[in-house]
């Protein structure tokens, strides 16, 4: 087990805006999932189970300081670890989870925070946008039902550096054990309970929703953070972006890849075509514990040489960008403008190529909960990460 410590002068302008939209975009906002009938039918059983914990509280079962008497403990909905299932009746989470994912307090809410006595202040130039990628397998241009929305299956925050040029990408483990807000299926009842992260986007509409949601346990989880914008994507598109660009050439990171690919061998160099780009990035060995955790490496390949092959092919092809927004179009869904992605956009190419110094990842611990892997995040080591990345020292 292994811990994972991601025209003319005018047209110049444009067209880098365009293609670092591209290649920062549309590959951080793909979705790295698996086994995606597996995953819905975990998803509608969880939405059964705290519906049926809602109607024990209601028949007065749980405890009017929020402990359900015995309701999941042992982790009925099959998605949580059984440190704590049942929800609370005043919108807080319980008090007997594990005080390893229970969220700290929200300091970093502020824009002027103190930390081991030392100052610092929300660095307004360096824009937080999370990305998540989901397993929808359509486009995103309709709402959908809960139990049908989809995972947030790739989860990563860009930190934008707009006066420096810079660009930082923190990848978030899909299995972090954090606080979500729930909801009955009919919608007219939420409340708080700790499960992975990748589950926030399911108890929504599968659109702005369901981002919402994900954006909020993300903040919770980075001690009150607050996120500037957010954008996400469905998996089904990487295969036609990956060719659009003429191929993407990769090195296999992880062992096992073969049993997939035989292609795919630990330390081989090989150019991505139609399906194998998908299966590149989605694949894990699910008989391994915590290969979500391992397929972050494949992410990282990919996304870093994605952005290195659009702007090659921007070289050959004055048309290739265009034409990537509008395979894309449909299969996305954001909160920004487009006036605002190509500011951000503008920027990140000129932050030049991506490399592992540009990556990452929050710091925590992979675990085994019976059948499902968890994640526990260091949220103390987490705070030194988010003021880094987004705050300066006064």
């Amino acid at each position: 087990m292994r811990e994972k410590n991601w025209w003319n002068s005018h047209k110049n302008q444009i067209r880098s805006a365009a293609i670092g939209t591209a290649a920062v975009g549309i590959t951080l906002f793909a979705g790295f999932s698996i086994n995606l009938y597996q995953n819905r039918k975990a998803t509608e059983a969880m939405i059964a189970a705290r519906a049926a914990e809602q109607e024990q509280m209601a028949a007065g079962e749980a405890g009017a300081d929020g402990e359900a008497n015995g309701a999941g403990t042992d982790g009925g909905s099959g998605a949580t670890d059984g440190a704590g299932a049942g929800p609370s009746t005043d919108g807080l989470i319980r008090t007997d989870v594990n005080p390893d994912d229970v969220n700290l307090e929200p300091i970093l809410a502020k824009d002027s925070v103190t930390y081991q006595g030392k100052q610092y202040r929300r660095n307004s130039y360096v824009k937080a946008i999370l990305c998540m990628g989901v397993d929808r397998q359509d486009t995103m241009t309709e709402t959908r039902e809960l139990g049908d929305a989809g995972q947030a299956d790739g989860i990563f925050l860009i930190a934008q550096d707009t006066a420096r040029n810079g660009l930082k990408i923190l990848m978030i483990p899909r299995d972090t054990m954090t606080a979500i807000t729930f909801l009955s299926e009919d919608k007219s009842k939420s409340w708080k309970d700790i499960t992975q992260l990748t589950m926030a986007y399911a108890y929504g509409d599968g659109r702005e929703e369901s981002c919402s949601n994900v954006v909020e346990s993300v903040e919770g989880l980075l001690s009150g953070f607050q996120i500037d914008h957010y954008l996400a994507a469905d998996t089904s598109i990487i295969g036609s972006l990956n060719d659009a660009v003429g191929g993407v050439t990769v090195t296999v990171p992880t062992a096992g890849m073969e049993k997939r690919d035989p292609a795919f061998v630990q330390g081989s160099t090989i150019t991505l075509h139609g399906d194998q780009a998908e299966a590149f990035v989605r694949y894990r060995d699910i008989t391994q514990s915590n290969s979500a955790l391992y397929r972050m490496d494949q992410q990282q390949e990919y996304i870093t040489r994605y952005f290195q092959a659009v702007k090659s092919k921007s070289k050959e092809d004055s048309q290739i960008v265009p034409h990537l927004f509008e395979m894309a179009e449909d299969y996305m869904v954001t909160d920004m403008g487009k006036e605002t992605y190509l500011k951000i956009a503008m920027d990140a190419m000129q932050a030049g190529a991506l490399s592992g110094e540009n990556f990452r990842t929050v710091p925590g611990q992979g675990m085994n909960a019976g059948e499902h892997d968890i994640f526990r995040a260091d949220r103390k080591a987490l705070i030194p990460i988010v003021l880094d990345l987004f705050y300066r020292e006064v």
